[in-house]
């Protein structure tokens, strides 16, 4: 009777749409984080309220609106065309975690922004460059705008943990673990020619 085939199942890429919009939420968040801490910055620490801390609060909104629309469209279709199979040598723990933190990061995606429209429209500050005002989605109110605001911060600073502990993972397998978790993502990463 021949011995079991100790050979690893191929490593499963993401498609070219998932890598796509997980790249594009990388590329608006590395400009979301230090524009939002900058504004709040420029606003609340410094009390400099002229037309660039204007301007980095309507980008800062505009871009949280944007944000919210890709994850959205990354959620529908991941719930409507799957993921790949979980890289073939992890352990189950791994695997757990994984999962975990990748819908954790889904959930705060969507809460954070949400929060930070909630905050705006309860303050008021709908205006976007001067050009155009967001809907008002609730009265204006700011005691609660106040409240809404720290929960928004709260969120993105839960966010930026688990986006540390997302990419520190990453980092792990692909320099200590040396397997194809990252490559998955970025195909180019492969160390091993297995794409099934």
């Amino acid at each position: 009777m021949p011995a079991p085939s100790t050979t690893l199942e191929p490593t499963r890429l993401y498609s070219s749409t998932a890598r796509l919009l997980h790249w594009l939420t990388v590329a608006l968040l590395a400009l979301q984080f230090p524009v939002g801490f900058y504004m709040a910055y420029r606003g609340n620490v410094l009390n400099v309220w002229d037309s660039l801390t204007n301007t980095l609060y309507s980008g800062h909104k505009l871009s949280g609106l944007v944000i919210l629309l890709v994850v959205v469209l990354r959620l529908l279709y991941r719930t409507t065309q799957g993921a790949p199979a979980d890289e073939p040598s992890l352990e189950p723990w791994h695997r757990m975690v994984s999962h975990l933190n990748h819908w954790l990061l889904y959930a705060l995606l969507i809460a954070a922004p949400i929060a930070g429209y909630i905050g705006i429209a309860l303050f008021p500050a709908l205006d976007i460059f001067g050009l155009f005002k967001l809907p008002a989605i609730v009265s204006a109110d700011k005691e609660a705008a106040k409240a809404a605001f720290a929960v928004h911060m709260a969120l993105v600073l839960a966010l930026a943990a688990l986006i540390a502990l997302h990419v520190g993972a990453a980092l792990y397998h692909y320099l200590i673990r040396k397997d194809d978790v990252m490559g998955r993502m970025i195909p180019g990463m492969l160390r091993r020619s297995r794409r099934g």
